[in-house]
């Protein structure tokens, strides 16, 4: 009596099973969410400028250092004909004060920028900066653009 053994397992001509199952792959491929953010970097970069325009005023320039800010600071501006913007929000200049209180997170240290034209009139200017010295905000400050060489 004679015994036959065989390498290959169950009489399946030496293969086993029908080929062998990958093992899958547990990691992440993470080029496609690079593309993704370094494309969503690129947009953010170019729209961010744009929402920071505000009330378009023609600024003067002198040789101040800029001001670094920690806070995003209430902006009071005077275009050129005269009109006065709280933010970006048109009112009359005896809105000024009430608008501010109504707004200002830390009271009377707020920090208020005030934005004239250079073509602007310079008793409007005034006008509005003493309205809101007088109401008692300490930290006022005119805004300008730095002189280009």
């Amino acid at each position: 009596m004679g015994m036959s053994v065989s390498t290959g397992g169950g009489g399946r001509g030496g293969r086993g099973r029908r080929g062998r199952r990958k093992a899958l792959m547990s990691e992440i491929n993470v080029t496609p969410f690079v593309d993704v953010m370094l494309v969503l970097l690129i947009i953010f970069m170019v729209a961010a400028p744009l929402l920071t325009v505000g009330v378009p005023i023609d600024l003067p320039e002198t040789q101040a250092k800029p001001m670094n800010s920690e806070t995003q600071p209430i902006t009071v501006s005077v275009n050129d004909k005269g009109q006065v913007y709280l933010q970006e929000t048109e009112i009359a200049v005896d809105e000024v004060v009430p608008r501010l209180e109504a707004i200002a997170q830390t009271g009377y240290e707020e920090r208020i920028y005030v934005r004239g034209d250079k073509t602007a009139d310079y008793g409007t200017v005034m006008q509005v900066m003493a309205r809101i010295s007088a109401a008692g905000y300490k930290n006022l400050g005119l805004v300008t653009l730095q002189e280009q060489d």
